[in-house]
């Protein structure tokens, strides 16, 4: 017997859903700051998310009247106070969560209740974004106290998705310098990510012989995802990319081809973006892009590493 359908409008056309789909949305907690101004963190983490499905229960660890990258000096309100009551709360209300998913960190005190978040919801996927540093230079707040909770943090991890600058970090490389990777060299640092302690390890933006790749380990097996080169960045595309991995995991994916997806739905949004001419400060047009997460399929761009 087939589902009843449901008709929507949406865009202006009809969306048909069957009552599968209809079911209960996976949650997402996510440990993020909120900028107001610039489109990355919580502020691009939402409206992929629930593009592709998913309840974000975002947890601001700070706000900022905008993100920290060419803008003057931005109005902030730390609110690591507020973490852990948080999280006694949604124990009270007897909440579950699909995933975990954190990035920014600006104290040690965060990294430390955000394990906290990931051992009381043992059964959802945990995705840490590393935020520590890009372009071969560490942020200010990647001191080594913060540093010293990370790597438990990371220990609890599914999924950790640094640029190769973080991993230099992690694994106590210069992080000063730009790499080439052979296989070999890159198959050594995603063995020396996951010793920390997590189960997979997705390397973004690393340069080869032949080009430019994101790395992937999982399940014992090395990968890597093509990424076009595009000679401009924009705050955010690290959030939108981990954030859009995390939709496709959550959708069934495998990580390979979750990492596949992100990185070209990125791409896109850079690419409109660069179309418009509008100033890099404030981010990409996902408003424009968004309706890309809806591809049925893009390119196949995994091959083994």
């Amino acid at each position: 017997m087939q589902s009843p359908a449901h008709t929507y409008l949406l865009g202006g056309g009809p969306l048909h859903l069957q009552q599968q789909d209809l079911a209960a949305a996976p949650r997402v907690l996510a440990l993020h700051d909120l900028s107001g101004f610039g489109r990355c963190s919580l502020a691009v983490i939402l409206p992929v998310l629930s593009c592709m499905g998913a309840q974000v229960v975002q947890v601001p660890t700070a706000v900022l009247s905008s993100h920290t990258g060419g803008l003057g000096d931005p109005v902030l309100r730390d609110l690591s106070d507020m973490l852990l009551p948080t999280l006694q709360h949604y124990r009270q209300l007897g909440l579950d969560f699909a995933a975990v998913y954190s990035g920014f960190f600006s104290s040690a005190g965060q990294v430390s209740a955000c394990r906290a978040y990931c051992q009381a919801f043992p059964q959802a996927l945990k995705v840490i974004d590393p935020v520590m540093g890009d372009d071969q230079k560490a942020y200010r707040t990647c001191t080594g106290q913060l540093m010293a909770q990370m790597r438990p943090l990371i220990a609890e991890a599914d999924v950790i998705t640094p640029n190769e600058t973080e991993a230099a970090i992690l694994l106590g490389e210069d992080h000063t310098r730009r790499r080439v990777f052979d296989a070999a060299g890159a198959r050594r640092w995603l063995v020396g990510l996951a010793g920390l302690g997590c189960k997979s390890v997705v390397i973004t933006g690393c340069h080869m012989p032949d080009g430019r790749y994101n790395l992937v380990y999982s399940g014992g097996a090395y990968s890597r995802v093509r990424a076009e080169y595009l000679p401009v960045g924009y705050p955010g595309t690290g959030d939108i990319f981990t954030s859009a991995l995390t939709g496709r995991l959550l959708g069934g994916d495998a990580l390979p081809q979750a990492a596949s997806f992100a990185a070209q739905f990125v791409e896109r949004a850079i690419a409109l973006t660069q179309k418009a001419g509008t100033d890099r400060r404030w981010g990409v047009q996902l408003e424009k892009a968004l309706p890309w997460l809806f591809a049925p399929e893009l390119q196949q761009r995994v091959s083994p590493l």
